[in-house]
């Protein structure tokens, strides 16, 4: 039975929505260009037509992936009206929580396996890169400003990075159990990531709950 194309104002997002709808409960390896065409009666070549391939719409999606990653952690960072650490810790907490939300999603964003795709896109010396660049930008600002030590904030910012990396993917891979002891475990993490940038002396403004036994200034 030939298939009745499948009407409708903007088909390319409606793919785009069935397709991140589908990696909620499914991983993306189990995405197909068949999944798409399925959901909405439409033929092979009504999608060609928006992707070429499914590699193509792959690359779309992890476009609007980091878009949407960056539209939660990228702002608070940037925002000057906030003490930094403060922009540290909740940018910190937000990536986890996207990570912990969003598991398939974040594996194609971060993952290895589509790591050729992404890289077409975008690499983390970019000044646009997701996220990436908020966070070496305020580093940069803290270093100007003395609260952080001197140092390369390009490797600052990877140090960073990787470990909440880390700590997202041993979470959503199933690798610990730590739901009760996620709080815990993320403000001693952040306690040791902090305690190797901060700079020698220096008082810093913080609501942080355990921010006046952190963040006292060395004798």
């Amino acid at each position: 039975m030939i298939k009745k194309e499948y009407h409708h104002g903007n088909l390319k997002e409606e793919f785009l929505r069935i397709a991140f709808e589908f990696i909620v409960e499914h991983d993306i390896e189990k995405l197909t260009l068949k999944v798409l065409s399925d959901a909405t009666g439409t033929s092979r070549s009504a999608i060609y037509k928006h992707f070429k391939s499914r590699d193509a719409l792959v690359e779309k999606m992890i476009e609007i992936g980091f878009e949407k990653f960056d539209t939660l952690t990228s702002p608070i960072l940037i925002d000057k009206n906030v003490p930094l650490v403060d922009r540290f810790y909740k940018s910190g907490k937000c990536y986890i929580e996207f990570a912990k939300e969003n598991p398939n999603l974040y594996r194609l964003l971060f993952g290895k396996k589509y790591a050729h795709i992404r890289q077409e896109i975008m690499s983390i010396k970019d000044e646009n890169c997701s996220g990436f660049s908020a966070l070496r930008i305020a580093i940069e600002e803290g270093q100007a400003t003395g609260i952080l030590k001197k140092d390369s904030a390009y490797k600052q910012t990877i140090i960073i990075w990787s470990s909440l990396h880390g700590l997202s993917s041993l979470i959503i891979d199933g690798f610990m159990d730590v739901d009760e002891l996620l709080e815990e475990i993320y403000e001693g993490m952040f306690e040791t990531l902090l305690s190797g940038v901060i700079a020698n002396k220096v008082k810093i403004l913080s609501s942080l709950p355990f921010g006046n036994r952190l963040l006292k200034p060395n004798d």
